[in-house]
């Protein structure tokens, strides 16, 4: 849309930072473009991801069969999106092509929860705008299991994101997680040294 020039535009979508072509499609638009990305534990991640196409499609396999190319050799299938999606560092390494470190702000997904209003302080920090959103903003839905928006002034309802979030997972063989951590750890070492954040995935 157009953006007048007291204003931010902003827009979202989970699949720019993994689609190969979006880094330069927006260098081209505006390089002066600032990149938010919320990160989490990728296996967490993983998981979170097969549970939402499970809640969707019920007959798909087992997270097991679709995460290992060879269960019994241990060999990762990298070519499933649930998991490539979680190699954050070769993610970044396109976008570095195009974009310095400086135009990115790293969100941790686990901090998001945690600490909502701190996370949400570093946006707006990032972004050059007032601290207006703070921890008054905020409640623990203990259903869900993450933080929602209290009722603002004036307004209806307090906001909590939809249905398909915050359902439980399915239970994941603990063999299959931790070949998968061991899968993601050279590759969250090299992201916590690209972005200079350690996350404590690990």
């Amino acid at each position: 849309p157009r953006t007048l020039e007291a204003q931010i535009t902003m827009e979202k979508t989970p699949s720019y930072f993994v689609t190969k072509e979006a880094p330069r499609r927006i260098y081209n638009m505006s390089r002066d473009t600032k990149l938010i990305v919320v990160v989490r534990n990728p296996v967490t991640r993983a998981i979170s991801d097969y549970t939402q196409t499970l809640s969707k499609n019920p007959a798909i396999p087992s997270f097991q069969a679709l995460a290992f190319k060879n269960a019994s050799t241990g060999l990762i299938d990298t070519s499933w999106s649930a998991v490539r999606i979680g190699i954050y560092a070769k993610h970044l390494d396109n976008w570095l092509q195009y974009f310095p470190l400086s135009k990115f702000l790293f969100v941790s997904g686990e901090r998001l929860v945690s600490d909502p209003a701190g996370e949400m302080g570093r946006v707006q920090d990032f972004l050059g705008l007032k601290r207006v959103v703070t921890d008054k903003h905020f409640y623990f839905n203990e259903t869900k299991g993450f933080p929602c928006l209290k009722k603002p002034e004036g307004g209806s309802k307090p906001r909590c994101l939809g249905k398909s979030k915050g359902r439980p997972h399915p239970k994941i063989d603990g063999q299959v997680v931790q070949r998968l951590r061991e899968f993601y750890r050279p590759f969250n070492m090299k992201f916590y040294q690209m972005t200079g954040q350690d996350f404590g995935w690990d």
